[in-house]
């Protein structure tokens, strides 16, 4: 037991040193006291291996290897936040608030909106459970082996903590250590990352969790979710979980009126440049949870947040082509191919120019200098077209006739902005489409079938339409390329596992025209 006694105090003086090192700024010991305690609770370990406990300190380094996620389901749906990027709406939706609530007195809390991947903790008696990405909001991908290396996720928690709570929280890679990573991969020889975002999202993927312990990865949490949380506000709620041992940014404000919050986006718009990590806008909510109650949910978004995007960076460039897009409704969507150009980090070729009408409203022509930026910050788009550099061989755009994939007629509807390939049967991008909608995690959550691998049964013709699926044997995709035994077993058992999906999800996962996911419930 005097074993058993010593591991458990290094244990614990080891969390706690992390915590006064990551969270508090404050380190009460040397690194290389540190790293002393650390080799000694290694050594212990090894040779105690019956008082294993799977947060240990020791499992901040990694080493464990993953090599398929397991998916698993939110127990409180991780919504998305509806966006506006003027103040015009930020009021509508002020007004829409105080509908809601019969004009009785509210007020706001106001957060910095950081651009990372947005990560689900969970804990049970002070201890860390799992941790789940974000995914589709209602399940997302197990990735607790990689979390644990983030120094600034606590393992075990310290105060008055509820027995079990959600917090969710945004893992972000802060700008100099996304420097430091890119230098060290130019000295290599290697292709630098293109920005802090998606390299923090690609790190929580990575399968050996020893490579996510080398990257500089914070989390910064946002909010709590669970029943009997003895806390009656967001601003408390922060407040709590730094207590608890959370790392909270110290910028959210409580606001009690709405010129208050136009204030804080005043002040960040200018000043976002001097923080040490991305961000993308300031999330308002609503402070009182049982207000947020009130309001309630849409079937994708709280009533009571919202997210203030600030203006999007654009860039200039030239369209050079326009090719077009068929999707799994037969609905066609012309493209925009453009000369490379770097916007928000990432290279941009292409944009959605959505319909003809969107076409002829921007008055484009081939050769035009276009600016682009990204909708949302994630898709881009042209937004305008430089007249004045209008080169004297442009040439306008004649929207196409005939499918390009089928060569059947495009018929545009009266009142349709698209225009529509029919052939819903014989059109190779429709057919492929719908399949790889009905296996996806929205639908029918097919597991062991990918996208890539729907591609290659409908190349090889054991594929036509959806009902194929449930044709499919071992014997026949055997022979494909890149498939083994076990991909195979995989295969035919996520297919006949989706046939105790609801119903519901088999209405989604059919593509009719107007009929999404919240209409077929």
């Amino acid at each position: 037991m005097e074993i058993k006694y010593k591991i458990e105090q290094l244990r614990a003086a080891l969390h706690e040193h992390n915590y006064n090192y990551y969270l508090l700024d404050a380190p009460t010991i040397s690194d290389f006291e540190f790293d002393q305690m650390l080799k000694s609770l290694v050594a212990f370990e090894n040779a105690y291996p019956n008082f294993y406990d799977p947060n240990s300190p020791t499992q901040r380094v990694g080493g464990g290897v993953t090599k398929n996620f397991k998916t698993l389901t939110h127990r409180f749906p991780m919504y998305s936040l509806a966006n506006t990027y003027s103040r015009e709406e930020l009021i509508k939706w002020v007004e829409r608030v105080e509908k809601g609530l019969g004009h009785e007195n509210f007020n706001f809390t106001c957060e910095l909106k950081y651009d990372g991947a947005s990560i689900n903790l969970t804990y049970e008696n002070g201890t860390f459970v799992n941790g789940i990405t974000r995914g589709d909001g209602t399940q997302g991908d197990d990735v607790s082996l990689n979390l644990k290396t983030i120094h600034t996720i606590p393992l075990k928690l310290k105060g008055d903590y509820p027995d079990l709570f959600e917090i969710r929280g945004e893992i972000v890679l802060p700008i100099a250590g996304f420097n430091v990573i890119n230098e060290e991969r130019i000295k290599l020889g290697e292709e630098p990352y293109m920005n802090p975002r998606n390299t923090a999202s690609g790190s929580l993927k990575l399968q050996d969790s020893s490579l996510v312990a080398k990257r500089p990865l914070e989390c910064l949490l946002y909010a709590i979710a669970g029943s009997n949380l003895g806390v009656a506000s967001q601003f408390e709620a922060l407040q709590k979980a730094k207590d608890w041992g959370f790392k909270v940014p110290n910028n959210a404000i409580l606001a009690n009126t709405i010129e208050e919050v136009f204030e804080y986006l005043d002040y960040w718009g200018k000043n976002k440049g001097d923080l040490p990590y991305e961000i993308d806008g300031v999330v308002i909510k609503i402070n009182q949870i049982s207000q947020q109650n009130e309001l309630g949910y849409t079937a994708k978004a709280p009533r009571w947040a919202i997210a203030y995007k600030f203006d999007s960076e654009q860039a200039i460039t030239k369209l050079t082509s326009v090719s077009y897009q068929v999707g799994r409704t037969g609905a066609i969507t012309p493209v925009a191919n453009l000369e490379p150009v770097l916007l928000s980090g990432t290279t941009i070729k292409r944009a959605s120019l959505h319909n003809e009408d969107q076409i002829e409203k921007l008055d484009l022509r081939i050769g035009d200098s276009v600016y682009v930026e990204k909708g949302g910050e994630i898709i881009p788009k042209i937004i305008a077209v430089d007249h004045t550099k209008r080169p004297s061989e442009s040439f306008k755009i004649k929207f196409i006739s005939h499918c390009q994939e089928c060569k059947s007629e495009l018929l545009k509807e009266g009142g349709e902005a698209h225009h529509y390939c029919k052939n819903h049967s014989g059109c190779p991008p429709q057919i492929v489409g719908k399949i790889q909608h009905f296996i996806s995690r929205k639908a029918m959550d097919v597991q062991g079938l990918g996208s890539e691998t729907v591609v290659l049964l409908y190349e090889n013709g054991l594929l036509t339409s959806i009902a194929d699926l449930y044709e499919l044997r071992s014997e026949n995709v055997l022979p494909l390329e890149r498939m083994a035994d076990k991909s195979a077993e995989n295969l035919i058992k996520g297919v006949l596992a989706s046939k105790e999906k609801s119903f519901s999800k088999a209405v989604f996962g059919l593509s009719i025209r107007d009929v999404g996911e919240t209409v077929t419930k």
